[in-house]
């Protein structure tokens, strides 16, 4: 049994090992159950064995251990709470990147089933997919906007693996890169600073308005902006194990990062948090050797947006503009998304906008999303009634009402909550532009 969260290790991707290693962690578990909330992974788990006299992990079968594996959508939040991390404790528990590692083993022997494989396929090739469809968006968001459970969506759901009674959300026009280009910047006099938006193939493609909003109100507040050439972060091959595709994608990116870093491009922003979290700690574990000094140069200069903001107004010899003469809402239910509270960096969305004079009321409640997990054909009977227990709780919180806005940093939360919910979230920093009273674009 190893116990070990890097991909090179040499025993990472050995079936018997990680089964061992499934077992140490999955009886230490059973015996703390402090994550019994998060998911239903630990519910399933904690079942499994209770129904054994000695509550011994090691009887269960290997498709059980499985089913486990299976419930997990990497929020990361059994690992924010959780007591017996690496750092902490010699136990060196970290649940989240052994669900990876399991998911890893699974792919690379041929463990996975058919359809999950395709629907990998399809899905984690965003930036292929988001040119086509905003090349097309008209006839695509026909079929991505048809009804729950209609003909159209089916045969998506059938061929490509992506739900047909999930909300989805549409392709834009126009690529942020695309508007980048064409435009003309309007800097501040006084420059506070210069970075390289990182959109992600979110803002890239669908939820382009944020990435509009994040560059006027940097501006406003005299950063400079430049797009990155790097694609998307990767998220999806890595959550659906597969290392290569995701290691070639993370070897890519963290030299075309650092080179723009060392080129002058300042620190790297990123608006959407599971991205951000890439970045930062998941290339870390995962590029190749050559490639390690990129990554820790990138992960050591990349910033969640409303970080970097707030970064820069708590700085001594730089503030932001704190002059709102747009429309400032008198409440702000803000979510805080799992993939930002896993960064450990506080809540400086929530910071940003009560610059603005709102009250901010948190919401901590996991949307179930996860990228693409909580969108796969199959996952709706766990990832809906988490979706709908946070639309609860944003609505006993009287978030979505006229003088109540609902806001969150994640794009694919955002869409869950007006699944769930009938309203349309704002990202803090579109709630940050119409303050400033710039306009929707």
């Amino acid at each position: 049994m190893t116990t070990t969260y890097d991909p090179h290790h040499p025993k990472y991707l050995d079936e018997a090992d990680v089964r061992e290693e499934l077992t140490r962690v999955y009886d230490l578990c059973h015996g703390c159950r402090l994550c019994f909330k998060f998911c239903t992974s630990f519910p399933t788990l904690f079942d499994y064995i209770d129904r054994f006299d000695d509550q011994d992990a090691g009887r269960l079968t290997p498709a059980e251990q499985d089913q486990v594996i299976d419930e997990c959508f990497q929020c990361k939040l059994c690992y924010v709470n959780c007591p017996y991390i690496p750092e902490l404790h010699e136990w060196a528990l970290d649940f989240p990147r052994l669900m990876l590692r399991a998911e890893a083993m699974r792919h690379e022997t041929g463990q996975k089933p058919l359809k999950q494989k395709i629907t990998t396929q399809v899905m984690a090739r965003t930036d292929v997919l988001g040119t086509i469809a905003t090349t097309t968006s008209g006839l695509t968001n026909k079929i991505v906007q048809a009804p729950e459970g209609s003909v159209a969506r089916k045969a998506v759901a059938k061929t490509a693996g992506v739900s047909a009674v999930r909300l989805l959300p549409p392709y834009a026009k126009q690529r942020f890169s695309t508007w980048m280009k064409k435009r003309t910047a309007k800097l501040a006099e006084r420059k506070q600073g210069k970075v390289t938006v990182f959109p992600t193939c979110l803002v890239e493609y669908q939820d382009v308005q944020v990435g509009k909003d994040l560059v006027n109100v940097y501006e406003k507040n005299g950063i400079e902006c430049t797009n990155t050439a790097a694609g998307c972060c990767g998220a999806p091959w890595l959550h659906a194990g597969d290392v290569k595709h995701f290691t070639k994608v993370a070897n890519k990116n963290v030299k075309v990062l650092a080179d723009e870093i060392r080129a002058g491009g300042g620190d790297i922003v990123v608006p959407e948090p599971t991205c951000g979290y890439v970045l930062k700690k998941d290339y870390l574990d995962y590029c190749d050797p050559e490639f390690k000094a990129d990554a820790q140069l990138v992960a050591d200069h990349s910033y969640d947006a409303a970080e970097y903001l707030v970064k820069v107004h708590k700085a001594d010899d730089t503030e932001l503009d704190t002059n709102f003469e747009g429309e400032v809402p008198d409440n702000v239910t803000y979510h805080t998304a799992c993939h930002l509270r896993a960064q450990n960096i506080g809540f400086k969305s929530r910071d940003l906008m009560k610059l603005t004079g709102a009250k901010v009321k948190l919401i901590q409640q996991c949307s179930g999303t996860d990228g693409m997990w909580g969108l796969r054909d199959g996952n709706e009977g766990i990832a809906i009634p988490i979706a709908k227990k946070l639309a609860d709780q944003i609505q006993n919180a009287g978030g979505g009402t006229e003088n109540n806005i609902i806001s969150g940093d994640c794009s694919l939360a955002n869409t869950a909550i007006a699944e769930q919910t009938g309203a349309t979230p704002s990202h803090p920093l579109s709630v940050m532009a119409r303050a400033y009273g710039i306009p929707k674009e």
